[in-house]
């Protein structure tokens, strides 16, 4: 058994397709399906189910699958490891942030850190925050961008900054003829157009719901906070938007008047966290370094 082997085995798992497989692996079809005869013979097992309309997993497939995720993933980071030895800025570094959050930050924060460190591959993934948790645990991400709180005593946190909510309302709403910090009690009497199940902005704005007396608009949740946005443009309703983003480069909407909220201001906390064993754990607190230099000259 090598990990070739194993790499061509889960690649038919993901892909479901022995020609696809072979294609990621960089290998002809016949060689990566030699390659996993010979792992069965040596299992003394099948470990996929051929038939001519799909390729399924048989169990003892699908548990070996499971477990050669994880020594691929090690293997990984048995290289970093090495790299990170000879350089410790080099290297590839995974890093997952949830919806609301990466579109908006990534674009200050990417190039800076390229500049800081040239030999720096960053591979970033955009998932909800319970996929970016579970991914770091497995090993399948480096570093998690997520807001608090997370509970994990295994993650090391590291605070980057916090974002105040700032209140989107149609530009011929009541409320946007304001131009001074409101309560959050101005909420009591709206309906907040918010985000699907899963989000943690939706969370965040159901805390600030409970708060302000708000209630949710009944029929409609949002896919993206693109969508919120465009419907409060229609003048639909009103919601909650991140500080992040309503900045450049993301442009002003002459159909949506932003009110920001006097104090105590809702805001959520922004913070990296990695595990407690990576092989970047050193490395890391300079990378939140930067990005909290940034945010700090940007955000007021």
């Amino acid at each position: 058994m090598n990990l070739r082997d194993l790499q061509y085995l889960v690649a038919v798992a993901d892909l479901r397709h022995f020609g696809r497989a072979a294609e990621a692996c960089f290998v002809s079809q016949p060689t990566l399906s030699t390659q996993i005869k010979k792992l069965e013979r040596e299992l003394s097992g099948e470990l996929i189910e051929r038939n001519p309309r799909q390729i399924l997993l048989t169990e003892l497939g699908a548990a070996v699958v499971e477990r050669a995720r994880i020594i691929l993933v090690e293997s990984d980071n048995i290289r970093d490891l090495a790299r990170r030895a000879e350089d410790p800025e080099s290297g590839s570094l995974r890093i997952g942030l949830f919806p609301t959050l990466a579109p908006y930050l990534l674009s200050h924060v990417v190039p800076p850190l390229h500049a800081q460190f040239p030999k720096l591959e960053l591979l970033l993934v955009e998932e909800k925050t319970s996929v970016v948790l579970e991914q770091l645990r497995s090993g399948e991400l480096d570093v998690g961008v997520l807001a608090l709180p997370v509970h994990d005593e295994q993650l090391h946190q590291e605070l980057l900054f916090s974002e105040e909510f700032l209140l989107a309302v149609p530009a011929d709403h009541a409320l946007g003829k304001i131009h001074e910090p409101v309560d959050v009690s101005i909420l009591a009497n709206e309906n907040l157009l918010l985000l699907e199940e899963g989000h943690c902005l939706r969370d965040q704005a159901l805390a600030i719901c409970q708060l302000s007396g708000a209630s949710e608009r009944s029929g409609f949740r949002a896919t993206s906070l693109e969508t919120l946005r465009q419907m409060v443009a229609a003048g639909v309703g009103v919601t909650l938007l991140p500080e992040l983003a309503v900045q450049p480069p993301i442009p002003n909407s002459p159909s949506i008047s932003l009110l920001r909220f006097s104090q105590p201001v809702p805001k959520r906390q922004i913070a990296m966290f990695w595990r407690e064993t990576s092989v970047y754990a050193q490395f890391l607190p300079q990378v939140a370094a930067v990005i909290r230099e940034i945010i700090e000259d940007l955000l007021p």
